[in-house]
This record gives C-alpha cells, sequence and structure tokens, in this order.
C-alpha cells in the first residue's frame, strides 16, 4: 500500500519549511498569496490533506526571539536591541534578553539556557563561539542570526558588517590628512572580538601602507570606558610623544584621550588627531566633534527583525542568508587639518 505524502513531503517538493506549509493551511494564514497557493498547488498534486489538529498540537510556538548582547549600558547594542524589539513587537513577538559580558563562555552558557526556552530564532552579537556554542546553535533547528560581524564560517544567517574594514577606512582617512605616526587605543585582551577585529584591521592597513603599527596602546579589558581612554592617552604622550594621530577602538575611549589632552594642554586636532567609532551622541557633542564610524546599530536591529519574519512566513530566500551594512565614516574636528 503506498504511503500517504507527508507535510514533510509537501515543504521538501514546494521548497519551503515545514512550518510555512502548517501555517498556509490555516484561516488566518501569515504566508503571502503566492507562497501560500503554491504550496496548496503542490499539496493537491500529491494528494495531500492536511490535518489540522495534529497542525495544532505541533504548533506550541513560543511567540519569543532569545537575544544575546556583551551589554546592555553600551549604547549602540541598545539601540539594536531597541530597533528588533519594536519590531518584533508590533508582530506580537517578545525579546528575551541575556548579556554575555564580552565572554564567549558566558555566551555558551546563555545559548544553552535561552535555548532550552525553545524561542522561535535567536540572535548572537559577533561571529566567534566556543566550539560547544557553536554546536547548540547548529543543532537548534530555529533561525539563527549572527549580529555585528561578517564571520569567515558563519553558524547561521548574519547581519552585520567588517569591524577590519572600518579600521581600513579610518587609517585611510588619517594618512589622508597627512598623518603618519599613528597610534591605537583599544582593549589589552581579545573579549571584545569586535574591538579584536578593528585592531587587526588596523595593524594590516598601516602594514599595507608602509608605515610602523608599534605605537600600540591597551586600554585594559572591554568595554573601554573614557577613564581608561584617559588612561590610555597618558601612556601614549609618555611613551610616544611624537604620535600625530591616535585611532581609538570606540568613541567613549576617544572622548576620554581628548579630555586627558586638554588637561595636558595638548591641542586637538592641531597636536594631535583623534578618532573613535560608533557615533554615538558625544561625538558630535565634543569639542571639537569627533571623527567617527557610525556602524548604523539601529539598522542592524531593524535588518535583523525582518529577516527572522521573512523566515518566519517562508518569504525569505532559500539558503543561508548574508544582509551586509555598510557603515559611513563621519568627519569631525577631532582630525581636520587647517
Amino acid at each position: 500500500m503506498p504511503k500517504s505524502p507527508t507535510m514533510k513531503d509537501v515543504a521538501r517538493a514546494a521548497g519551503v519549511s515545514v512550518m510555512t506549509v502548517s501555517r498556509a493551511f490555516k484561516a488566518e494564514s501569515s504566508v503571502n498569496p503566492e507562497t501560500r497557493q503554491r504550496i496548496h498547488s503542490v499539496a493537491e498534486d500529491m494528494g495531500y490533506v492536511f490535518d489540522a489538529m495534529a497542525a495544532n498540537l505541533r504548533a506550541q510556538k513560543s511567540d519569543f526571539i532569545a537575544v544575546t548582547i556583551p551589554a546592555l549600558n553600551n549604547g549602540n547594542f541598545a539601540d539594536t536591541v531597541d530597533a528588533l524589539s519594536r519590531r518584533m513587537g508590533a508582530e506580537g513577538l517578545q525579546v528575551l534578553l541575556g548579556y554575555d559580558h564580552y565572554d564567549v563562555t558566558e555566551e555558551e552558557r546563555l545559548i544553552e539556557q535561552l535555548l532550552r526556552r525553545r524561542p522561535e530564532a535567536i540572535v548572537v552579537t559577533g561571529g566567534t563561539h566556543t566550539p560547544r556554542a557553536r554546536r547548540l546553535l547548529a543543532g537548534a533547528g530555529i533561525a539563527v542570526i549572527e549580529t555585528w560581524d561578517l564571520p569567515v564560517d558563519p553558524v547561521g544567517h548574519v547581519v552585520g558588517f567588517s569591524n577590519a574594514a572600518c579600521a581600513d577606512a579610518m587609517v585611510d582617512h588619517l594618512v589622508g590628512q597627512g598623518f603618519r605616526r599613528i597610534a591605537f587605543i583599544g582593549g589589552d585582551r581579545n573579549e571584545d572580538t569586535r574591538g579584536a577585529e578593528r585592531k587587526r584591521g588596523f595593524l594590516r592597513a598601516m602594514a599595507q601602507r608602509g608605515l610602523p603599527a608599534d605605537r600600540m596602546v591597551g586600554a585594559g579589558p572591554p568595554p573601554i570606558s573614557m577613564r581608561e581612554g584617559a588612561d590610555a592617552m597618558a601612556r601614549l604622550l609618555s611613551d610616544y610623544p611624537d604620535t600625530d594621530a591616535v585611532m581609538c577602538v570606540s568613541d567613549q575611549s576617544a572622548f576620554g584621550a581628548m579630555t586627558e589632552c586638554a588637561r595636558r594642554g595638548v591641542r586637538v586636532p592641531q597636536d594631535i588627531a583623534i578618532a573613535g567609532f560608533g557615533a554615538y551622541d558625544i561625538a558630535s557633542l565634543s569639542v571639537p566633534t569627533l571623527t567617527t564610524i557610525d556602524p548604523f546599530p539601529a539598522l542592524i536591529g531593524t535588518r535583523t527583525a525582518d529577516l527572522i519574519l521573512a523566515l518566519r512566513d517562508g518569504t525569505a530566500p532559500a539558503g543561508r542568508q548574508t544582509i551586509k551594512i555598510s557603515p559611513v565614516l563621519r568627519l569631525g574636528g577631532s582630525t581636520a587639518r587647517d
């Protein structure tokens, strides 16, 4: 006796997920009309009969999305979560948030705890994880989105940008302004993998331009504060007094560096140019205004939410998605030469 076609058979033939097939047969379907019609047509050709009772038992949606970020007191990550939450909330979905404190081992623990609650998708910050965290994500059976990075070997979908390329753009700007003795202030360890990528991008960019990259000042573990940025600048001015420009891993550390210069009577940018990253409010309010890079954190949240919703209703393109964000260099007075 021939075997009756299953929902999985229909999904495979229609090129969609099993969940999309299930939603396509409901009266108040969120699946777009074209996809829904294709599913119904395939099902009819295969002789498939939808079992509504069984589908209702299987559904048991959690109606929430899990998200991990390094810290909420970072304005960039807060903007990403806010944009994501607003978009999800408009569709009746909630965000369950966890903080990993820039620690991949803590991220692994969070991922395991969050997956036990069976979210409909999980969003993680960055593309560097422990081997076990990667296995947990790969085997979760839900949409996985890595953000704020462009990992070489992504676990799932990606919404992000290259932090190394951002550093290259900043070095290009500084060199174009005539600076050659350029320093870098950042974390002295690699817990902040995105900051570490900016540091690697700086080293590579300097080497490609034939410039020395030995003016590296560690400011402590992430997140680097204004106080730590000021302390790092004090060491930089002591150890490398002829430095003519400095790229800081963040706007906060750059602002701290500028205040230390003000205390010492070092003029910015006449004596030393300073640049940051993040396009925080402080960049436009500082005196002089701070040259920085805008990574569009809210856009990362919105595009991530849109991807989740498209995957949820079966309208996303097939296969792993990589959505690239294009950060922008925003010029301030802190690197402007007369």
